[in-house]
């Protein structure tokens, strides 16, 4: 601990709650009770400071709060953390920036704090971690130990890292452990049945893809095609039965969830007339790096979550490939699925 950070009584918290939020979102297929886990981890952190004698005398929540399903401001209100909700900018989530502003706001205004606590995980934080430990501040960094950068961990030492498993109830963990792992079985169990030739049992890829994190899934080329076909190349056609590893149909629920539909066959689109051959896939990361382009408004982790959305309605399957040197994942199209045809209202069959 640096002299002023030993000599001082007092820390500045900054939540990153939207990234903390979308990690449990996704890493425990959305538990119910998803809010609640994120108070349980701020609560426990200011409790865990408190015994360490640190007053958290500035705690700041940053998130799209509008965006969630539910609202947690009154929550955090009570608990004495103050909110900022902020909206997605081009490139950038407008959490991290906004934080980043105000922890730097804070080191230079507030010489009386000597700790500083980061929620959060990304690898973007590093130069502002790094220049309030160059101002002899103490820095801390809480979070799940898979969401948080390598870079990150390594940057600040793992005697700073504080593990979120660690700030809930132990049979809290358990929930969500047995959560994630009855998932697992579940795809395990599918892709066994599938390997034995079981007709209309869906796929470990796509009940993967149903359930997994999409942030997780790995990337390869720009896209991919099979055989070659006739007609025009801008056009989609359609095959004539419904894959069975595609998700029941169901309509888009949103107008974000039609752009980025919209936005997928555009790309595939551009491809054929490129390539002059039917696409029938795209790769997951590059499409990713190009969906930020087209929806900068949205932070990254709610750009993955379009994808997760158009799974569910059956309107895409993500499928894990081997391939050198690592694997990848691609994206396929279901064509009969209704927002599709309604895209694409002038295809054959």
């Amino acid at each position: 601990m640096s002299p002023k950070s030993a000599a001082s009584p007092y820390a500045a918290v900054f939540i990153d709650f939207e990234n903390v939020y979308y990690f449990l979102k996704n890493h425990f297929h959305d538990p119910p009770d998803l809010n609640d886990i994120v108070l349980d981890i701020v609560r426990s952190l200011r409790e865990q400071l408190s015994t360490q004698g640190l007053d958290s005398l500035i705690s700041y929540a940053y998130a799209d709060f509008e965006r969630m399903a539910t609202a947690p401001q009154g929550a955090l209100y009570l608990m004495g953390v103050s909110t900022r909700n902020v909206l997605g900018t081009d490139h950038k989530n407008a959490a991290d920036m906004q934080l980043c502003i105000d922890a730097l706001e804070v080191m230079y205004t507030r010489p009386e704090i000597g700790t500083f606590v980061l929620v959060a995980g990304d690898r973007d934080y590093i130069p502002v971690l790094q220049h309030l430990r160059r101002q002899a501040r103490q820095v801390l960094v809480a979070g799940f130990r898979e969401s948080v950068s390598g870079d990150l961990l390594q940057n600040i030492g793992a005697q700073q890292f504080i593990d979120a498993r660690d700030l809930l109830a132990p049979e809290r963990v358990a929930q969500l452990e047995q959560r994630r792992a009855d998932r697992q079985r579940t795809q395990e169990e599918s892709r066994r049945l599938r390997e034995h030739g079981t007709v209309g049992v869906p796929s470990a890829a796509a009940l993967a893809a149903r359930t997994g994190d999409v942030s997780k899934m790995p990337s390869g080329p720009a896209a991919a095609t099979s055989t070659p076909r006739s007609g025009t190349p801008a056009a989609v056609k359609r095959p004539t039965e419904e894959a069975p590893d595609f998700l029941p149909s169901h309509p888009l629920a949103t107008d974000v969830e039609r752009r980025t539909l919209a936005f997928m066959l555009k790309e595939i689109q551009k491809l054929e007339a490129k390539q002059q051959r039917r696409v029938t896939e795209l790769w997951l990361g590059p499409f990713m790096r190009l969906l930020t382009d087209e929806l900068p408004e949205l932070p990254d982790y709610e750009r993955r979550d379009q994808l997760n959305r158009l799974r569910d309605a059956g309107a895409i399957r993500i499928e894990k490939r081997e391939g050198e040197p690592h694997a990848f994942s691609v994206i396929m199209v279901n064509y009969n699925h209704p927002n599709v045809q309604e895209l694409h209202p002038g295809e054959e069959n």
